[in-house]
């Protein structure tokens, strides 16, 4: 979602920070977002301060974790969150070909089901579902979140998913579930340098590109 197809001004990797920060620490964005971009956020906090070589125990990441959820909280009721350039639009055409669309986040429900609600998509009329990390037993870069989406949607062959996605873990979740597609997108947590590091099908760098590659694969299967 946050950087893929919702444009929140990156305040979760900002809000990570700050949390984080909090606790005593002097962390940079450019560290949360290379460490912590597409996790569940309470493992993203743990990787994050493990940059430190220090232990850190449980307690904190979950102390850190609930200050974490309640300044997100505070920060999006207040942020004037949008949806990235013509998400939309991209949607109704990948529908019009027959195309499923879910959204797939590190965000748990709650947060997630927020910011849907205040995009104005609807579940099952704008996008076919939902997946959140809160709704698996594994996050990112696991592929459950890929496999539920895959259940929801009633697709049974992994080789006809493209997963995109603004981080590296989540190239390395398309990868983990084999999909036929695992797109790294430039508009949000991690540069094209970065992402080209996990061996991606390609980066884009807007996500109506999609569509061409959904179109290219489309007529080399026909």
């Amino acid at each position: 979602m946050a950087g893929t197809t919702v444009d929140e001004d990156n305040v979760v990797y900002k809000t990570v920070r700050q949390a984080i920060n909090a606790a005593g620490y002097n962390f940079t964005l450019e560290q949360v977002q290379s460490a912590g971009a597409g996790k569940e956020k309470s493992q993203a906090i743990r990787d994050v301060l493990a940059l430190d070589g220090a232990d850190h125990s449980e307690d904190e990441v979950q102390a850190i974790f609930a200050d974490f959820r309640n300044r997100l909280a505070v920060a999006y009721n207040s942020l004037d969150v949008v949806e990235q350039p013509g998400a939309s639009d991209i949607f109704r055409e990948l529908h019009s070909r027959g195309i499923k669309v879910v959204l797939n986040t590190g965000y748990d429900r709650p947060t997630a089901e927020k910011l849907v609600h205040k995009i104005g998509w609807t579940i099952g009329e704008d996008v076919d579902a939902l997946v959140t990390a809160s709704d698996v037993e594994t996050g990112r870069p696991a592929p459950d979140m890929i496999y539920l989406a895959m259940a929801l949607t009633q697709v049974t062959n992994a080789a006809s998913v493209a997963k995109i996605g603004d981080s590296r873990i989540d190239i390395e979740e398309g990868q983990n579930a084999n999909c036929g597609m695992a797109l790294g997108i430039t508009t949000g947590a991690q540069p094209e340098s970065e992402l080209l590091q996990s061996n991606p099908t390609a980066v884009i760098h807007h996500l109506r590109d999609l569509l061409q590659l959904v179109d290219q694969t489309s007529n080399a299967a026909v």
